[in-house]
């Protein structure tokens, strides 16, 4: 019989298709799962808020300079009105070697010792950063090393702590720290404070001196958990500023008001729904850092703008810790030694 050629081809064929394996199935690319949060970072962040930063006298060249002394009793002033954090900023590279190993001057680690101690036993949780290093804004190539030399130097001092001290390796990066090189940092700075306190929570904010505008640029290594984010927020500048001697052209902007409701309160709920939405992407915890207005501008308006802002954070579940205690943004009078009640009903409304 003849053989048709064609007709044995297709069998062959038919036979091969049907023993080869399926395709397998195409789906999009699943997003990678944002790690979880150690258990106690949500409740460490919470417990910090209300706060307030001890502003204008470990961060000037020397306590006093700047016409704040810390007394042993303010903190006790603090917890009674119903603060439950204060942020410390200091300023250590006005107190240390030039040269390496770039050592801190051990009287003032003594004094920056004894306040952390007497702001814990206040039962008081505390953050200590590095504030006003500003050399290195202008050659931060040149300072990194004596930057993690001070790290190395306050991790050792404070290695035993509590929990309760959180620490804040650098206060607002700018200048030629970009939002790029600052991100190549932060790793570096974890793995110092890492070596010495590896259980430590650490803050980290933003480049362009700590506020909103840099925050979407600001990358924190995915695996490092045990970090709070700090946002600074300071807007609107020319409200929050005005009269403010350090800040060129301040002068011109007095008699600038602000009023709840309307535009300006819409303008910080948008800010932080940014700051939110920042916070959900990367599942971090968020703490106010800074924030208020110079006492050249009115009191009501102050009043009213610090507590939009109060307001805010805690609606989106963000701690806060107001600028500052006792000096020209303070919500403490230290001369009458009285707390201005406009201010601190913003802060912690009164019953």
């Amino acid at each position: 019989m003849k053989c048709n050629v064609q007709f044995l081809l297709s069998i062959f064929w038919l036979v091969a298709i049907s023993c080869a394996p399926a395709p397998e199935a195409v789906t999009p690319e699943a997003a990678p799962a944002v790690p979880l949060n150690p258990p106690h970072l949500a409740q460490l962040n919470a417990d910090l808020g209300p706060g307030l930063n001890m502003g204008n006298a470990l961060e000037a060249p020397f306590e006093g300079e700047w016409d704040v002394i810390i007394k042993d009793e303010y903190f006790t002033i603090m917890k009674e009105a119903g603060f439950k954090s204060v942020r410390i900023p200091i300023r250590w590279s006005a107190h240390a070697d030039t040269m390496a190993p770039y050592a801190i001057d051990s009287v003032f680690m003594a004094r920056v010792k004894y306040v952390v101690d007497l702001a814990l036993e206040t039962d008081l949780k505390v953050i200590i950063n590095t504030h006003h290093y500003n050399p290195l804004f202008q050659d931060p190539q040149a300072h990194q090393p004596r930057l993690l030399a001070f790290w190395h130097q306050i991790g050792l001092a404070f290695k035993d702590y509590p929990m309760d001290l959180i620490f804040e390796p650098l206060n607002e990066p700018h200048e030629k720290l970009t939002p790029e090189l600052w991100n190549e940092w932060i790793p570096v700075l974890t793995k110092e404070v890492r070596s010495t306190n590896p259980e430590r929570t650490l803050m980290f904010g933003t480049a362009n001196w700590g506020g909103i505008s840099k925050l979407n640029d600001l990358v924190i290594p995915v695996e490092e958990r045990n970090v709070i984010v700090t946002v600074h927020y300071y807007e609107p500048f020319h409200f929050t500023h005005q009269g403010a001697s350090w800040v060129d052209g301040s002068k011109e902007w007095l008699g600038k008001t602000w009023v709840a409701g309307g535009d300006q309160s819409a303008e910080i709920n948008e800010h932080f729904d940014l700051i939110k939405a920042y916070a959900k992407k990367y599942n971090r915890p968020i703490y106010i850092g800074e924030f208020g207005a110079f006492s050249a501008a009115d009191s009501t308006s102050r009043a009213a703008y610090t507590a939009a802002v109060v307001q805010a954070s805690e609606a989106r579940g963000f701690s806060w810790s107001y600028w500052e205690f006792c000096s020209g943004f303070g919500a403490y009078d230290p001369k009458a030694e009285v707390w201005r009640e406009d201010l601190l009903n913003a802060l912690i409304p009164q019953d």
